[in-house]
Formats: C-alpha cells, structure tokens, sequence
C-alpha cells in the first residue's frame, strides 16, 4: 500500500486545491498516469501515479484544499501494509521506520512531480505532517502551517503543547487563539525601530450596493510577493526616453530572417539582448541582497523573467541562461513562456531563479510606470509603449521612433548614479543594433 502524499516543491507552496481527479476509488491507475491536478498559487499542478495499482481512497475531494504532506491518495500496490487504513484520518508516519527497506520508504514517504519539474524526480514529502505529541516522537515536528506558526510566535504560544483540532491534528489558528487566552499571553510590543506594519482594520462598508469575491490563489501569491518587496526593498524609479528607429529599421529588414528561422522578430527579443549585455557590463543589477549576511550576491547566470498577464493574474517565468540564447531563440522562448503562462501550463522550475526581470506596459497602450521589484531581485525594467514623436536631430524637428522606460532599483545596495550608467549603456546598445551582434 502507497500513500502518495502531496510534496514540498519549494518556492513557499504549502497548499494546493483540487482541481479535477481523473479517476475514482477503486479504478487501476498506471503508473505516471495524472491521478489528479492540483491548483497552487504558482502553478496548476499535474499529479503523476507513483506506482501501478488500485485507487484507494483520495486524501481530498475537487474543491477542497490539502496541504504539503498530506496524504493525497492511497494506492494499492498489492503489498501487504501495517497500515490500518480503517480510520478516516490519514495514516500517520510509522515511528519504526528506520527498520523498514530503503526501497519501500521510498514508495512511502516521497512523491514524484511530473508536470511540475520532471518526471522521474522523487520529492520527499514535508515532515511537517509529523503530529505526535508522546515522549517518543518529541523530536517530531508539530503539524501546523507557516501562518500558524507565526501566529504562536506572536502571541508568545508553545505551539508544541497544543493538541491541534484540524486534520491529522494539524493545529489550527483556533487552537492557538484559544491557547493564547488561557494563557493570559499577548502578543510582544513591536519597536518603533520595525519595519514591519500592522495591517488596518477594514472599515465596516455597508452590504447594499457592494459584492465581494475571493481572490485567486495567483493573486493571493501576487499579494504577498508585492507586501514583501514593498517592506524590505527601499525603491526608486529612473525613468528616460531611447530613440530606437534605428533598431525599427534593422527590425523590419531582418523579418524576413526571422520567418525562415521560425519566429517573430518583434521589439521583446531585441530589448532582451540589448540588457543582457548591459547586465553583464553591470552585473551587479543581475544579482541580489542577503540582508541578514549583509553581502551582495553576484550570479554567474543570466534568467530573465517575463511578467505575462492572464486572466487569472500575473505570473513571471524566466528565460532560462538567456545569455546563451541568441535572439530567434530569445524569441521562440518569449513566445512559449507566454503560451504556457496563459494556459497555465508553466512548470514550477520555469518560474524559479530570476535575475532580472521586465514588465511591458507598453503591450497595453502605457507610457511610462513604476514597476516593483520582485524580491530578492535588485532591479526591473519597465517598458512602455514606442511611438512616434518630433524630435530635434542635427537643429531640425523629425519624427523619431521613442521607446520610454523606467528603471526601479534597490536603492540599499544601488544608487541613483548606477541606475543612469545602467540606462546609459542600454541606450547604446538600443540605438545601434549592429552591437546586439557582435557583442
């Protein structure tokens, strides 16, 4: 017997939602076979069979929420199994494990993601689905989400002497608010030297003449990377115009190129190249903050991440070694990020490692903006729309192709004088496009 449990993929997922389970209890599964897809705030998420079998039983059902380590379906291999499948609760980890075969813990205790990364990857479940409270698993970690967690930090709670009352005894912000209240415990006066702010309450709205809706998992994500960059990252924006007609030129002379090659030569893969050579010539706008180490961390790769709308929000995979692509190929891959984005096929490992990172506003019609850093990032660039518009060349007005942007850097390790060298060299490469070759 298998218990395929929900794994810990990284990039602060902790909990997913059904989408859509493909077969129902009692049905063969094959192996690799999508038992079900689960939606996460990064990605939807296709559940691959770990073995051959009989589907058991399903950790949860389309619409309900599970979590890193839960049990997601139990799957009868046709071995024989200790584990007593009578109660409703998920079975919990066996304590004697250390005597059990490394190739059946394997089946056991990991998950394989297909879809996510790779198919043949084996990712161990999170051990926070360890709930024992006994004196002989004291050195199991007590079930509780991250929210829950620092929820007991705050209010000063041993989080490891409450019996949790959700699932599996997960322990729930319930049980740490009631807990606290026994206790008499508060939560710790904050500083006034803290960085952190408290959230304001919502004002009471009157019910007449409003609606509510619940956010999207993606928008929840975008929410919580804005808060993050927006508290750790103090920001400026440097904003100047480029005169590109030069680069339209050798856009529309080499379209033809680009069809035989297999792709769109539009402006995106030329502005792409232009600042991976800038990055290069600044590598520190490429690399990121350790505030806690207080050191910089440069980065010998270059991932460019490419904010694509959706419908259901805004997602940002990256281009993976862009430098190392030339530009039929930047574009090809702009074109199949984008795709998969839109359709939700994005892979986890696609969205993970950015180094730097571009929004185009000016897809929408907009000029100028101050985009936000997406931490731990240092810099974006923001793109706004090219248009015509009079120009004084050599003492005469002429019309000239002007592509506006905007540059937001972290101004703790960044200064302003950076931010115009950095504009100064993307503008050099920009207005002649011969250097996109041979650089």
């Amino acid at each position: 017997m298998i218990n395929f449990k929900f794994p810990d993929v990284g990039e602060g997922i902790h909990e997913g939602q059904i989408l859509k389970w493909n077969y129902n209890v009692g049905d063969e599964v094959e192996e690799g076979a999508t038992l079900c897809v689960v939606e996460t705030d990064k990605v939807n998420a296709e559940m691959p069979a770990p073995e051959d079998g009989i589907l058991k039983k399903k950790g949860a059902e389309v619409g309900e929420t599970i979590h890193v380590g839960d049990i997601l379906a139990v799957i009868d291999d046709g071995e024989d199994s200790e584990e007593s499948e009578s109660s409703d609760e998920a079975p919990e980890d066996d304590e004697d494990d250390e005597n059990v075969p490394e190739e059946k813990k394997s089946d056991e205790n990991a998950s394989v993601v297909g879809s996510i990364e790779s198919s043949d990857e084996v990712l161990p479940a999170s051990d926070e689905h360890k709930t024992s409270k006994s004196s002989s698993q004291s050195k199991s970690k007590t079930l509780a989400t991250p929210v829950a967690r620092k929820l007991a930090k705050d209010l000063g709670v041993n989080i490891d002497t409450i019996d949790g009352s959700g699932p599996s005894g997960r322990v729930m912000k319930e049980d740490i608010q009631s807990a606290a209240g026994k206790e008499g415990k508060k939560a710790p006066a904050k500083s006034a030297s803290t960085s952190t702010m408290e959230r304001p309450s919502m004002p009471k709205i009157p019910e007449e003449g409003t609606r509510r809706e619940k956010i999207s998992k993606i928008r929840k994500s975008t929410v919580k990377a804005m808060d993050t960059s927006n508290k750790l990252i103090p920001a400026t924006t440097i904003m100047d115009e480029i005169d590109v007609s030069e680069l339209a030129k050798f856009r529309r002379e080499q379209k033809g190129l680009a069809k035989d090659q297999d792709a769109k030569l539009t402006f995106l893969p030329l502005i792409i190249k232009a600042i991976i050579l800038t990055l290069k010539d600044y590598p520190k706008f490429n690399g990121s903050f350790d505030h806690e180490t207080e050191e910089i961390v440069y980065k010998n790769f270059i991932n460019i991440g490419i904010a694509v709308d959706t419908p259901d929000g805004l997602i940002v995979p990256n281009i993976k070694q862009a430098d190392q692509k030339s530009i039929f190929e930047l574009s090809r891959e702009v074109d199949r990020l984008a795709k998969a984005a839109r359709e939700r096929t994005i892979q986890l490992s696609e969205l993970q490692n950015t180094t730097f990172s571009i929004t185009n506003y000016g897809a929408f019609g907009s000029k100028l903006g101050t985009p936000i850093i997406n931490h731990p990032e240092v810099a974006i660039l923001g793109m706004g729309v090219i248009e015509k518009k009079p120009v004084v060349k050599d003492d005469e007005i002429v019309a000239r192709e002007i592509f506006p942007v905007s540059l937001t850097i972290d101004h703790r390790i960044i200064d302003g004088g950076d931010g115009g060298r950095f504009l100064v060299q993307l503008k050099k490469y920009l207005q002649n496009p011969m250097l996109l070759l041979l650089s």
